[in-house]
């Protein structure tokens, strides 16, 4: 009992910490200040970060679950496994949202972004979390 509430404390630091990053890179590359953005009260790029951490949560949750069901996984082993492919996550989400902002050629979502369009947000939103169902699959 007490190795698993030690790996869940485990898994869940890990997790947190690659969700944040995840955030902050997918901030650095999208040119819209997502903190000052959201202290502005713009829903769309609350949108876009609700579905970086729901999308990056899907993801790791199947990496852990894939690391969880092999027991000769260690626990430092599966915390790796878990980093690489929250990071092919993320690398995935920077890659869908240009990609369907260069194909969709009606607007911008930096510029829908930038101008609180509440629908575009929804959009990438949307985008993360299917991008996130993919890896998973490809995970599991």
């Amino acid at each position: 009992m007490l190795t698993v509430i030690l790996e869940s404390a485990v898994y869940l630091c890990v997790g947190l910490i690659i969700m944040m990053i995840g955030h902050w890179i997918i901030d650095l590359i999208i040119p819209v200040d997502f903190p000052q953005e959201i202290n502005d009260g713009n829903k769309a790029v609350g949108w876009v970060s609700a579905g970086i951490y729901a999308g990056l949560g899907f993801v790791i949750r199947s990496a852990i679950i894939s690391n969880t069901i092999s027991e000769d996984v260690s626990l430092l082993t599966g915390s790796i496994d878990t980093l690489v492919y929250a990071t092919v996550g993320i690398v995935a989400f920077i890659i869908g949202y240009f990609v369907v902002d260069i194909i969709n050629k009606k607007f911008n979502f930096n510029k829908a972004l930038k101008e609180k369009n509440e629908a575009a947000g929804i959009m990438v939103f949307g985008i993360f979390v299917g991008i996130a169902f993919i890896v998973s699959g490809v995970i599991q």
